[in-house]
């Protein structure tokens, strides 16, 4: 094993390369958690309702599913399938890009279109994690950091879809960074990254509260807040004004844009999570110099 490492950080390019591979078939597996994990959560919500508001339901239906076999619903049962003809992939079909590509985006049976979204994941989530790869090189903080970008895509085509950052995902990868800051290999020491946890979840607390008070209506999600978190853990506090200048600048240039494009309503909410994640990402390869090109620029003054 030790031999293996020590080639593979002598040859970045076949790490780099290993990374990409790994990271298509990573990103299948992420399309999966973005579509399934919102169900699950949502039929554990009903679940929990049931139980509590309406008790004697919930008794009738846990009798009902003694007698019947219920329909199992996670991240590995049932199988991909076609949602139009339900017929199950097969593995030949479900080869990251590749089978998309030459199924030219349609079903092998019924021919119904496949969005092009799928694929766009699994070739966002290769280079995602090869640029990482190729920024620090083979080492216990590429691998990690390489882990922390698969959840933040994750993350952000949930919080797209459903306007929600689930605490299943954000809260494990918080706590990931903080005790990952208690080893040599962190960017941030272990006392860097509780002030950054705690800077980048109060920071935009205390955004929400003000905003909340000022129009009575809720700005964001404390999803966003965790998600802030994350960073200031990785990162520490230093890099958190520009990842909250970088992501409010993104936010307001795209939702300006979707406002005038597509017509939406000004009140439309709009996910912050992707910008936030989008933002951090950038300060986790280029933060440094773009906070000393900044500091240059503003020169001596």
């Amino acid at each position: 094993m030790a031999e293996v490492a020590s080639y593979l950080g002598q040859h970045n390019g076949l790490f780099i390369s290993l990374v990409v591979l790994v990271s298509l078939l990573i990103g299948s597996f992420l399309n999966v958690l973005v579509y399934r994990l919102p169900k699950m959560m949502e039929r554990e919500w009903q679940q929990e309702y049931q139980a509590y508001f309406q008790p004697d339901a919930s008794a009738a239906a846990s009798a009902t599913a003694n007698t019947t076999t219920p329909e199992r619903f996670n991240l590995a049962v049932p199988r991909s399938a076609c949602p139009k003809c339900n017929t199950p992939i097969a593995a030949r079909d479900n080869i990251p890009v590749i089978s998309w590509l030459l199924l030219k985006g349609r079903c092998r049976h019924c021919k119904t279109p496949i969005s092009s979204r799928y694929p766009a994941v699994e070739a966002l989530t290769a280079v995602m994690s090869g640029l990482v790869a190729w920024q620090y090189g083979f080492g216990m903080l590429a691998l990690v950091l390489i882990f922390f970008t698969w959840g933040l895509i994750a993350l952000s085509f949930i919080d797209i879809d459903t306007m929600l950052l689930p605490d299943s995902l954000t809260l494990p990868l918080l706590w990931l960074a903080l005790v990952f800051s208690l080893t040599d290999s962190a960017l941030v020491n272990s006392s860097q990254a509780i002030i950054g946890a705690a800077a980048g979840y109060l920071s935009l607390w205390l955004v929400y509260w003000g905003f909340k008070l000022l129009t009575g209506k809720e700005g964001m999600g404390y999803g966003d807040f965790k998600l802030l978190a994350i960073f200031g853990a990785l990162l520490g506090w230093q890099q958190l004004p520009l990842i909250i200048l970088l992501s409010s600048v993104v936010g307001a240039v795209i939702g300006a844009s979707m406002l005038a494009i597509q017509g939406r309503d000004k009140a439309t909410p709009i996910p912050f999570g992707p910008y936030i994640a989008a933002a951090g990402f950038i300060a986790l390869l280029w933060g440094e110099q773009l906070t000393n090109a900044y500091l240059n620029y503003l020169g001596p003054y």
